[in-house]
């Protein structure tokens, strides 16, 4: 009898937890989730050899919504000049707070000796732009979520970021 009167009460509790649980959830699926923002705001250089190059790139995650939003996964491809930089995914979660901002740091792996010719012709001159682009998909929410596609296209001066 206590057996049975204690697993009716776990499952209540169990019941209870998940219902309490997932309502936060809720205004993920409403409509008035709005995609959060994500920006590539910095590369760094940790390693440059001739067939391997490493990279740290830094995103920007602006979430305006009025409650968190737990990011578990953001995949990524990035070109310069249509070139191929860096593509990859990180699986690094992050909860970004209501109507704020968290940034995400990647380390990257790369080989661009098939693009050498083509990066450094755009190199030669440092005041002229080079075009950029963004594409990929964040993976938001905890158990249930969505899926946000990103794409972003712009502009650098490679001259801003070259010390004299």
């Amino acid at each position: 009898m206590f057996l049975k009167a204690l697993a009716r009460a776990i499952g209540l509790a169990t019941i209870l937890a998940l219902h309490l649980g997932l309502s936060g959830c809720a205004s993920w699926f409403g409509n008035d989730f709005q995609n959060p923002e994500v920006r590539l705001v910095k590369v760094d250089v940790i390693k440059a050899k001739l067939l391997e190059q490493r990279f740290s790139l830094r995103f920007r995650v602006d979430n305006p919504n009025a409650s968190e939003l737990p990011i578990r996964r953001l995949a990524y491809a990035i070109q310069l000049n249509d070139t191929p930089l860096a593509e990859g995914e990180s699986s690094q979660w992050v909860t970004v707070p209501a109507h704020g901002h968290a940034e995400l740091e990647v380390p990257v792996r790369t080989n661009l000796w098939r693009h050498l010719k083509g990066v450094v012709e755009a190199l030669e001159e440092p005041e002229a732009p080079i075009r950029y682009r963004l594409r990929g998909e964040v993976k938001t929410g905890l158990l249930f979520g969505r899926s946000v596609h990103l794409q972003r296209n712009g502009e650098i001066i490679p001259g801003d970021y070259i010390p004299e």
